[in-house]
């Protein structure tokens, strides 16, 4: 969505999506997390929200909500008037002003996955990417390509999301103090490296040291040792609990049956899946993707 803001104005997000963006085009604004210092933003930063925590976007610290975003992107009034055809600027368009003096992009991820929850995880619940550390020329494209109307505009949006998270992502682990995950931080590593991206990449292949070994042209002692010490667990560990991650993202689909998913994931029966995944996560598969599908 491109949102056109005039001030005064401050938006409050109380959409409870377990991961949104939010870029700045033009203008600038401050982000107000509850219980925590408010944060400038600039033309080309980038906040990453995580989690179901409100916080507030606004022209300045001190403005008192004018709008709030609630579950289902409903937005209101703060006493309660319902405002999303009131703010319809048009395609792909909303907000309080034509002529704005703060242009600001959003992008919501609807559904929490594990693969993904490992890394996003490790992140504050609200964070900010300048536009120095981003280093990318994706807030311009994407604000170009948002009111376009053509077909397989959806999947070009959703593409670029995707890839404007990646490159936030990246920003924010880069810094010293971010605590990245110890697989992510070693995924650079020219010994762990390769084992990392062959695991991640063929989950299904039946992986032992040794053959990980041969592929980063070290001894099973050294990749063990190595992988150990940089990732925290040793491959084996690392190899099966990212098979349940991706399995458990797979039970999202009420398509996937449990055969289907645990061939998938380089398990030989469904009853072995069930077992490793009942160990990982205190669950039956069938009973994660029950929970999974209940209201949040």
């Amino acid at each position: 969505m491109r949102c056109l803001m005039g001030a005064p104005w401050a938006i409050r997000i109380a959409d409870e999506v377990p991961l949104s963006l939010t870029a700045i085009v033009t203008g600038t604004a401050w982000a107000l997390p509850d219980g925590a210092p408010p944060l400038p933003l600039h033309p080309g930063d980038v906040v990453i929200a995580r989690g179901a925590e409100h916080w507030t976007v606004a022209d300045a610290a001190t403005t008192p909500v004018t709008a709030i975003i609630g579950p289902g992107q409903e937005c209101s009034a703060p006493d309660g008037r319902r405002l999303t055809e009131e703010y319809d600027l048009g395609i792909r368009s909303w907000g309080n002003s034509r002529e704005p003096d703060t242009v600001m992009l959003t992008g919501s991820y609807l559904l929490d996955g594990e693969v993904s929850g490992r890394l996003l995880r490790a992140l504050p619940p609200l964070c900010v990417v300048s536009e120095a550390e981003l280093g990318s020329p994706l807030i311009p494209l994407l604000d170009a390509e948002i009111v376009r109307s053509a077909p397989g505009q959806d999947a070009v949006l959703d593409r670029l999301l995707d890839l404007l998270l990646i490159a936030a992502l990246r920003a924010w682990f880069s810094r010293p103090e971010s605590a990245a995950p110890g697989w992510y931080a070693a995924q650079g590593d020219p010994v762990v490296g390769p084992a990392l991206r062959a695991m991640q990449g063929e989950p299904a292949r039946p992986w032992t040291v040794a053959e990980l070994a041969r592929r980063a042209l070290v001894s099973r002692a050294a990749l063990a040792r190595r992988f150990t010490g940089l990732v925290g667990e040793p491959p084996m560990t690392f190899l099966t609990r990212w098979r349940l991650a991706l399995a458990a993202d797979l039970l999202a689909d009420p398509g996937a049956t449990l055969e289907t998913v645990a061939r998938q994931v380089g398990y030989s029966t469904p009853f072995a899946l069930s077992t490793a995944f009942k160990r990982e996560y205190g669950v039956s598969p069938s009973g994660y993707r029950q929970r999974a599908r209940l209201p949040s």
